[in-house]
């Protein structure tokens, strides 16, 4: 992520038999519609190395520049329709966002 960034991120948990659709719907619908509001800089998508009980299997990083551009998102027209889209392309128990919060930096080390 991008140096003094406001990060929000998202932890998510598809079924098995979802798996492959959800990474290609998140990959080539999801992050491309949400990426299209401006004040969102960076997007970085992980998936947690092994097993570990209670982890989420998935970790969405969006970075915006200003903590005001992460405030606006949610009223913005780009969110509206993501968030549109993902109710008409997954149903209830087919993904879960098992939680998702806002950091603001402290301090950034660089090598």
């Amino acid at each position: 992520m991008a140096k003094g960034m406001i990060l929000n991120i998202v932890a998510t948990e598809c079924s098995a038999e979802n798996e492959d659709r959800f990474n290609k719907w998140y990959n080539e619908v999801h992050v491309p519609m949400l990426f299209k509001y401006k004040g969102m800089k960076v997007v970085g998508r992980y998936k947690l190395m092994g097993e570990s009980e209670g982890q989420a299997k998935y970790l969405a990083i969006y970075g915006f520049e200003t903590k005001e551009a992460l405030e606006a998102l949610p009223r913005s027209p780009e969110f509206a329709a993501a968030i549109e889209e993902m109710q008409g392309s997954w149903k209830d128990g087919e993904i879960n966002i098992k939680w998702m919060a806002n950091y603001e930096p402290i301090q950034t080390w660089e090598r």
